[in-house]
């Protein structure tokens, strides 16, 4: 598999942490640090410290918590002082070890350090593979919102190794599947219909499969790099995902990952296409068939589509009170700025909750 080139950084994907310490030995960087996690501490950062024997005493390590609930402005300030202490200055080197949550804020951090560190994507998940590590997006949670704070700031590059994916449950990995489907969704219907012909092989999808789905979201970031147009088709699925999403972090011990709720939003986002867009009904049902068979049903009842809503009216992508849907013409086609009033997407939520199904999340 060739380094793709994005918009201004290479990603890449064979002998990928050898790349990784020739970029520290070449970027004569002051000193470089290594955010991690709790899980990435033990599982993926004692292979990167195998190849930095000989860079001993050049590096620190900062851990923070996993998870969602802790990509916000107080673990950010945590970050900060860390760096102050370590002593870092505008020539060091920031290495984002981890998943979506290190990727975002680890990037944020580093943006905004002394008005900007160097810093480089090495994503553990697949998730974060496929979707986080590519597009130069940090970003931080703030108020329960995701994402709301945040920068368009390239890495120097990104640094994939599908050997990491095996140290992840299961759970994990169907999240990251979720944006796999969704970008063949969006732009490519043959890749759609390899995916969902895996069968048992998407327990573990192959790196080829991995570098096509990050193949495509370049080519629609290279496109776009701001999001000013075509790059919001990226957004299908997650209007009502992100909402569902936001209100699964705040009310549910067990929360959905952020793939569980973007399968989710594509069904009702789905089922808006066919509404709106000209999706057909077969299509409708042939989406709704491969995620219902590969996520569990989730209770969303009436009584929370309002709250729903008005989650869905913060979506960064919308202008002033109107919420916009990326919505499939078909599968591979898609098309941005589809209006949706309240009812349109309270009616989307009671399709999803009439599918059969246990909630069992």
């Amino acid at each position: 598999m060739e380094t793709i080139n994005s918009i201004d950084y290479p990603v890449y994907f064979t002998d990928t942490l050898s790349s990784l310490v020739g970029f520290i030995e070449n970027g004569n960087y002051s000193r470089f640090f290594i955010l991690t996690d709790e899980h990435t501490s033990v599982h993926c950062l004692p292979h990167l410290q195998l190849r930095l024997i000989h860079l001993e005493g050049k590096y620190d390590i900062i851990e923070v918590n996993a998870g969602e609930a802790n990509k916000n402005i107080d673990f950010c300030c945590g970050i900060w002082k860390m760096l102050i202490d370590f002593g870092a200055d505008r020539h060091s080197l920031m290495i984002n070890l981890g998943g979506g949550v290190i990727g975002d804020m680890g990037g944020f951090a580093a943006s905004t350090f002394k008005r900007g560190i160097d810093f480089v994507q090495v994503p553990t998940t697949l998730l974060s593979q496929v979707d986080a590590s590519i597009g130069g997006k940090t970003g931080i949670d703030f108020d329960n919102l995701k994402n709301i704070i945040g920068t368009f700031t390239s890495p120097k590059a990104v640094f994939i190794e599908h050997g990491f994916l095996t140290t992840l449950p299961q759970r994990q990995i169907l999240s990251g599947l979720a944006e796999m489907l969704k970008h063949g969704l969006i732009a490519d219907a043959a890749y759609w219909n390899e995916l969902k012909n895996q069968g048992e092989d998407l327990r573990l999808p192959s790196a080829e499969l991995v570098y096509r789905s990050v193949a495509i979201k370049n080519e629609v970031v290279v496109s776009d790099p701001f999001e000013k147009g075509y790059r919001k088709c990226l957004n299908f699925g997650h209007t009502v995902g992100h909402a569902v999403e936001t209100y699964s972090l705040q009310n549910d011990e067990n929360h959905l990952t952020h793939g569980e709720a973007i399968a989710i939003g594509m069904i009702c986002e789905a089922w808006l296409s066919h509404k709106k867009a000209g999706l057909s009904a077969e299509e409708l049902d042939e989406i709704t068939t491969v995620l219902t068979s590969l996520y569990p049903k989730y209770d969303l009842d009436d009584s929370c589509h309002s709250l729903l809503h008005s989650l869905m009216k913060t979506d960064k992508k919308n202008q002033g009170d109107n919420v916009n849907c990326t919505l499939l013409h078909k599968i591979g086609e898609c098309s941005i700025d589809h209006i949706c009033t309240e009812e349109e997407l309270c009616d989307s939520l009671s399709f999803y909750s009439r599918l059969p199904g246990l909630a069992s999340v």
